[in-house]
């Protein structure tokens, strides 16, 4: 197993309380401190009717209501990555309640890339300067009292973090649960042998730590789930438990990933999740527009 840059610590067991949002299939996360009134909230989501092109905020306005209800603080708004099947509440919820919005330090790269992809100009910074806090694999931030750790765990998107706070992990897209098995590695800067070493790191946990997923769809039938620990990983995987090897991860997940299709939101997705989780910029008339660039993702 590889070698993980910090030390956990199991004893510090942080209250964790999951949003889930039925159309993108996200999972919101509001993870306080049992030792004060300081929470994080990681990957929110903004509403979108795409058809209509209207931006609502049922889905964020609720967990500000439950942050509000409960005299919570919030310092972070994490996300693990930059989503392509869901908008981010981010700055709104910045907006009503303070705390800095962080994300991995490869942000850049992913700027970079959809930066050209989306014809964004100069204007565009692809500097990650849009975030008030980029992660490097090992950092760490305090949420009240407790430390999070920050685990650089790419495959999926260049930019995946996991979270690791007390005896929770917080994995975004790099894993589902273990019926689902492990997320797509074919988005520009996906690889699914990056991914599999990735979910080895995060596996490298102590086997009790629970593990909450960002996504979760049922497979056959069962009823939404987003909470396992590394153990149940390890033993039940579909995709990369115990005996697993690399090229029979990657073989499976490259020929998996040659019969997606690509995510419904992914074009407003990326151009607002690159921007953590602003529209663009107006034009000279006050409308906000999101490309579609044709042929090209």
């Amino acid at each position: 197993m590889s070698k993980l840059p910090f030390a956990p610590d199991l004893s510090v067991k942080p209250e964790v309380t999951a949003f889930f949002d039925e159309p993108t299939n996200t999972v919101t996360y509001v993870v306080k401190d049992p030792a004060s009134d300081a929470c994080a909230v990681i990957d929110s989501v903004m509403d979108i009717d795409y058809a209509a092109g209207r931006i609502t905020h049922a889905s964020a306005d609720a967990v500000i209501a439950f942050v509000q209800d409960h005299g919570l603080r919030v310092e972070w708004l994490i996300e693990t990555h930059v989503h392509a099947d869901h908008l981010s509440a981010a700055p709104y919820i910045q907006g009503k309640l303070g705390g800095q919005i962080g994300i991995g330090a490869n942000i850049t790269i992913v700027q970079d890339t959809f930066g050209k992809v989306f014809n964004e100009g100069t204007e565009f910074q692809r500097d990650g300067s849009q975030f008030d806090r980029l992660f490097q694999d090992g950092d760490s931030y305090a949420i009240g009292g407790m430390t999070a750790h920050v685990l650089h765990t790419p495959g999926h998107t260049p930019a995946c973090m996991t979270h690791v706070i007390g005896d929770a992990g917080f994995v975004g897209d790099t894993l589902f649960m273990p019926d689902g098995g492990s997320a797509r590695a074919d988005f520009p800067g996906g690889d699914a042998r990056t991914l599999y070493r990735s979910i080895k790191r995060v596996l490298a946990l102590p086997g009790e730590t629970r593990l909450f997923m960002c996504h979760d769809y049922g497979p056959n039938g069962r009823d939404i789930r987003w909470e396992t620990t590394v153990a149940e990983q390890r033993a039940h995987n579909i995709h990369v438990r115990d005996g697993i090897t690399e090229d029979e991860f990657v073989a499976m997940r490259e020929a998996r990933d040659a019969t997606l299709e690509m995510p419904r939101l992914i074009i407003p997705s990326l151009q607002v999740n690159m921007r953590a989780g602003e529209l663009p910029p107006a034009d000279d008339s006050g409308k906000v527009f999101l490309k579609v660039p044709v042929n090209t993702l």
